[in-house]
């Protein structure tokens, strides 16, 4: 099993800590565990050189593509954000914004289907379910069938602040999360929402509406 884990900041709190919890509820011997973190990406142009052109021209991809890669190739994704502003980090956001080329309404990457994901956030107040849904419209729209949430207020800034019953709660958050993960795996598939967006975003495509790279990547699929 391959798991791709995303950290929205270099910071180790309690988000971190949560999603080390949940690493070691999910990984056994031979399993392959990538982290990447997003804090060094430059801003999105939006130049629409990924969407009109080509990916491989966006001018940061040499530090995106590495990321992306692991993405696409791993079986669980992990997204984790603690909590700025009742939502994501700003560096997640930009991340996600680069990767809008590969959102179903362009050009999503067929292996999303068989993937599972898990968003997680932590909060000293407010905002850590907002920001674990911000993470999964996201991860949605990429076209993961499967994206589960892990959120707590903690009522705390440091992790060693963080009350043993709040921490034993995150971990039977996340030890149940990891539970489902592994049992779900070998049952996978799009729902009924995600289906019909599907294609909805196959007949744009067959109307020439969206970009012409976008409808060339979907006949080269064979989706249209």
């Amino acid at each position: 099993m391959k798991i791709t884990v995303l950290h929205g900041q270099k910071h180790q709190g309690s988000t971190w800590h949560t999603t080390r919890l949940l690493l070691d509820y999910l990984i056994t011997k031979g399993d392959e565990c990538q982290e990447f973190y997003v804090n060094d990406i430059p801003p999105c142009l939006g130049c629409f050189t990924c969407i009109l052109k080509d990916e491989e021209e966006c001018p940061h991809r040499s530090m995106t593509k590495p990321i992306i890669q692991a993405l696409e190739q791993a079986d669980i994704i992990i997204v984790e954000t603690p909590n700025y502003c009742m939502g994501m980090t700003g560096q997640l956001k930009i991340f996600f914004d680069h990767m809008a080329y590969r959102w179903m309404t362009h050009r999503p990457f067929a292996a999303m289907e068989s993937k599972l994901a898990i968003a997680i956030s932590t909060t000293a107040g407010a905002g850590a379910r907002a920001a674990t849904k911000q993470i999964a419209k996201q991860l949605f729209w990429w076209g993961i069938p499967k994206i589960y949430c892990i959120n707590q207020t903690v009522a705390a800034t440091k992790w060693e602040d963080v009350k043993a019953q709040t921490k034993l709660k995150i971990e039977q958050k996340v030890r149940k999360v990891a539970n489902r993960v592994k049992k779900d795996q070998v049952k996978i598939r799009r729902g009924p929402y995600q289906r019909f967006i599907f294609k909805m975003m196959g007949n744009m495509q067959k109307s020439g509406f969206g970009a012409a790279k976008d409808a060339s990547y979907w006949k080269e699929q064979g989706w249209i």
